[in-house]
């Protein structure tokens, strides 16, 4: 009985375990299944997304600028000789000749393979001449060229600025791979139209799409130019110059020495005005006094005389009885 028992025991456990084989299996089919199921919906779907997005569809136009960028963005290189950093500078120098320090600034510019961007003078000839020039050097031979600047006289001030825009240039290159596909599938699906509806609808998305691409490359452009070529504006001043650079007073004194340089500023007004009127009112004015005098005497009526009365009777003085 034992043996038959076991015997039925084990029977019954192969049974269990061809029952769970065979629902494991079916789920499996059913699993496959479905997610061929889910992937023909999923590319039903995108064939059905690409038409409204074909016919100017701005949502689905910015979803597909919006996916490249986190696809294509990778992080930058944190090297230092692979980030773009765009410097500025700005430095005084005193001179003692302005035009030939001005001249051999150009030249070190030119020698590094650079530019004058900008040339404005004041004063040109004399000891309180200046002359401001903007330099465009190429970013490598930044450093040298200011240090080349500052030996040209006696350095008043210097004040240097970089900024990283590495990240900045990463993602407009993704952008613009992005946007240049964009432009590409616009092209495809205008070959394609067979209507003038939808020839019409995507000639305008192609246009902004096209647009939008011109300006992404043109910011790109000028980041390029920034981080290529370095700008250094530098004051040239001779022994006289004054420095235009002046701190910010405040508190009561400072209120004072204003509020008296307004005042002087306004008596000089008022004084040069009055100057100016002088001659004007010397001129009319005397003329003018003089026929007031005249006139006002030939108005004035003769002196009325009093006639001259008697005297009154004196009584007569009675005697004494």
């Amino acid at each position: 009985m034992t043996t038959m028992g076991a015997g039925m025991d084990g029977q019954v456990g192969r049974r269990r375990s061809a029952l769970l084989a065979t629902t494991a299996l079916a789920a499996a089919l059913a699993l496959t299944g479905c997610g061929a199921g889910d992937s023909g919906a999923q590319d039903s779907a995108g064939s059905a997304a690409e038409a409204p997005a074909a016919k100017g569809g701005d949502a689905n136009r910015d979803g597909a600028a919006g996916a490249p960028e986190g696809a294509g963005a990778g992080a930058p290189d944190l090297r230092v000789d692979q980030r773009a950093i765009i410097y500025t500078g700005t430095m005084r120098v005193q001179v003692n000749e302005v035009d030939s320090a001005a001249r051999d600034a150009a030249a070190m510019a030119s020698r590094a393979g650079g530019f004058v961007g900008g040339d404005v003078r004041r004063s040109a000839a004399g000891d309180d001449a200046v002359a401001e020039l903007e330099l465009r050097v190429p970013a490598a031979k930044f450093t040298d060229v200011v240090e080349e600047i500052a030996k040209l006289g006696r350095q008043q001030s210097r004040e240097i600025d970089t900024q990283d825009v590495t990240e900045e240039t990463v993602d407009l290159d993704a952008r613009i791979t992005s946007q240049r596909a964009r432009v590409e599938s616009a092209r495809r699906l205008l070959a394609r139209a067979t209507s003038i509806t939808d020839l019409v609808s995507l000639e305008n998305e192609l246009g902004r799409r096209e647009a939008d691409l011109a300006a992404l490359e043109a910011k790109k452009r000028r980041l390029a130019d920034l981080t290529a070529l370095s700008t250094i504006t530098v004051s040239l001043a001779g022994p006289a110059a004054k420095t235009t650079e002046e701190k910010d007073e405040t508190g009561f004194l400072a209120g004072l020495k204003g509020g008296w340089k307004a005042f002087v500023v306004s008596m000089t007004v008022l004084l040069t005005v009055l100057g100016a009127l002088l001659p004007f009112l010397v001129a009319l004015g005397v003329p003018l006094a003089a026929l007031l005098v005249v006139l006002r005497r030939r108005r004035k009526p003769p002196a009325l005389v009093a006639p001259v009365s008697a005297p009154p009777p004196v009584p007569a003085t009675r005697s004494a009885p």
